[in-house]
């Protein structure tokens, strides 16, 4: 009886350190002041659903993929959770917090089925376009170039990690400053 509890536990603990550094990821001042993402509530959201996409694209290639399905089940769980908590801190009422939450996972699908498809498209300009849509504000786009090796990067690391460490939640991206010279 104690052992359930025990693995609950500490899979929680391991969903809060994956989605605590998807935020502290997302949060970095890079983004914002070198790659010219709106330093704003939809931009710091667009780069958390950014994140979090990369890390469900991992955990479906898991060797065990119901467990990374659950995983990342829990890890969306999680992302909503934690959404939820902010529209209620900004002074969403009660009545207007499920319309909201219904159109951040509107934006959540979106994004993410434009996001993977873009990655496996041959055309290495597709995942560009496809940041510059959700994320950039129109016509200004200089940083999707900066933003797109810096994705590509962080694909790479996360597809390298082993199973079992991402498991562990020893999540690593890589550092979005080694990108900021990436020119257009």
């Amino acid at each position: 009886m104690i052992l359930p509890r025990f693995l609950r536990s500490s899979q929680v603990r391991t969903i809060h350190a994956v989605y605590g550094a998807i935020v502290a990821q997302a949060r970095s001042r890079t983004f914002y002041a070198d790659f010219g993402v709106p330093d704003t509530v939809e931009g710091r959201f667009d780069l958390i659903v950014l994140h979090l996409v990369l890390v469900l694209r991992r955990l479906g290639q898991t060797l065990g993929q119901t467990s990374g399905q659950d995983f990342g089940q829990n890890l969306f769980d999680e992302f909503c959770r934690d959404l939820d908590g902010n529209l209620r801190e900004m002074g969403t009422g009660d009545l207007a917090v499920p319309k909201r939450m219904r159109a951040f996972a509107e934006a959540f699908y979106g994004r993410q089925s434009a996001y993977l498809a873009a990655l496996a498209a041959p055309d290495p300009g597709a995942f560009e376009n496809a940041l510059a849509r959700n994320i950039f504000p129109v016509g200004d786009t200089a940083g999707c170039v900066a933003l797109a090796a810096y994705t590509r990067a962080a694909v790479a690391q996360l597809d390298a990690l082993s199973d079992a460490a991402l498991f562990s939640g020893d999540v690593v991206f890589p550092d979005p400053e080694a990108f900021a010279h990436v020119c257009v």
